[in-house]
């Protein structure tokens, strides 16, 4: 049975193409969804790029049709405008002139009008909420959701293998083949292993014995940079091990690594820290600067009213950074903080001399990056969109390095199915040119303090 779907303007600022993801069914889009888009077109960033991407579909579909009366889709849905429903009586408690209840009168209309089941589809709960007090079914747009985050892909697994194969690991390798897994019952099992994926290798007769490889086509090999100390930093647990190896592989091999981790596990500082390493400590000729961006909730719309220009407006946003410079720039602790002019100046000097550059996302969009070291650091503030479009800009010899915590969403409409860096994670495992790894909670290495607060609180 065809089903109804009415869709919330929300929706099409996330996913400007989201008409062509609901089948064969049909589509309604309330008359007011029209009057907000037609107010957002001219805002800054991507919720105005998307409105106006959203805009021109819809101009195509015009095109083609009455969308007062229904223009078919590519899927073989339909679409249309309803205009109607200004009579339909809502409670008391849900007033006309809000644009939420508007959408609930189109949705009422049509659901006191037909037998076929209609659904609300809508990126804000609330709304969901109220539908709901109306008795009209609701969803999230679910086309860009992913798996939960404990079921989301961790860059990283376990096995064993026979004890004959594990004493030429080092030199030759293993074919995936030997490498097995147990049940709960201790029965062996076959492990359908990913293209990249990181492995804590175990001899199956000697469990103490254990090293550290990545899946290369059928065959699981030796981390080519486990003895690597980039800028001086070594590793301190198997996920910053497998985190180095990604970072300081170039970028004809893993020109993209997805880092995924809680607050506190190095994931900025050991980005940084391989980007130096590479152009600043032992240049290699690979990159010719290092590219920070951090996005943030209110980012893209409050820079153009901050005062200065952009890398004063977005100073703010990369104290994060700075505070690992320091850490980077003079590793003796006791000595770091005794002279904080001279400290200050010697960060200074890493963005005076372009080794490393901020950059707003707004002005990222569009441009293309060659020979760049990219980090896009608090990327789970990002949409699934704008993800794209970050790493559709890579061009030859860039490294686009991904970091972010998907349990700490500041931006309304997303959460950690839903986000940019999970989106980006789910759908690039498996490729040839990505990398990834989730650093958990027990590998946080800032303080006591902070390993114990992520675990209790």
């Amino acid at each position: 049975m065809k089903k109804t779907y009415v869709i919330d303007t929300n929706v099409l600022i996330q996913a400007p193409y989201a008409l062509e993801n609901f089948e064969d069914n049909n589509l309604v889009i309330p008359l007011v969804v029209l009057e907000e888009l037609d107010g957002l077109k001219k805002a800054e960033g991507e919720k105005g790029a998307n409105a106006r991407e959203a805009i021109r579909y819809l101009e195509n579909l015009r095109i083609r049709g009455d969308l007062l009366t229904g223009v078919e889709l590519p899927t073989g849905g339909m679409v249309r405008v309803e205009a109607n429903c200004v009579e339909v009586v809502l409670p008391e408690h849900l007033p006309d002139n809000k644009m939420d209840n508007r959408i609930l009168k189109v949705c009422k209309g049509i659901h006191d009008n037909q037998t076929d089941p209609i659904i609300l589809v809508t990126k804000d709960i609330l709304l969901r909420v109220k539908a709901q007090m109306l008795g009209i079914p609701s969803q999230d747009y679910m086309a860009e959701q992913v798996l939960p985050g404990h079921a989301q892909y961790s860059g990283r697994c376990e096995c064993f293998v026979p004890e004959d194969k594990f004493k030429d690991f080092k030199k030759k390798g293993i074919q995936t083949k030997y490498a097995y897994t147990v049940d709960s019952s201790g029965k062996p099992e076959n492990i359908s292993f990913i293209e990249n994926q990181f492995v804590i290798v175990h001899a199956d007769q000697s469990h103490k014995k254990t090293q550290l490889g990545k899946v290369q086509k059928d065959k699981i090999v030796a981390l080519e940079h486990k003895k690597a100390k980039p800028y001086e930093v070594t590793p301190r647990n198997v996920g910053q091990y497998f985190l180095q190896e990604a970072l300081m592989m170039d970028a004809t091999q893993a020109p993209l690594v997805v880092v995924k981790g809680m607050a506190g596990t190095a994931k900025t500082f050991y980005s940084i820290a391989v980007g130096l390493e590479k152009i600043l400590n032992h240049p290699t000729g690979e990159y010719r600067k290092i590219i920070i961006s951090r996005p943030n909730a209110q980012f893209d719309s409050d820079i153009g009213f901050l005062p200065g220009d952009e890398q004063e407006k977005i100073s703010p946003l990369m104290r994060p950074v700075v505070d690992n410079l320091e850490q980077l720039i003079d590793s003796n602790e006791e000595e770091r903080y005794s002279d904080e002019l001279e400290l200050q100046g010697k960060v200074a000097e890493i963005f005076d001399r372009g080794i490393i550059q901020a950059e707003a996302m707004n002005f990222i969009r569009g441009r293309s990056f060659v020979n760049t070291y990219l980090i896009i650091d608090e990327a789970q503030n990002m949409t699934p969109n704008q993800i794209k479009g970050i790493i559709t800009r890579a061009g030859k010899g860039t490294k686009i390095i991904l970091l972010g915590d998907p349990n700490q969403i500041d931006r309304p409409f997303l959460d950690e199915r839903t986000n940019g860096l999970s989106y980006a994670s789910e759908h690039m495992k498996g490729s040839p040119y990505c990398y990834q790894i989730t650093l958990t909670a027990d590998e946080c290495e800032r303080s006591s303090l902070a390993m114990d607060a992520i675990q209790r609180l």
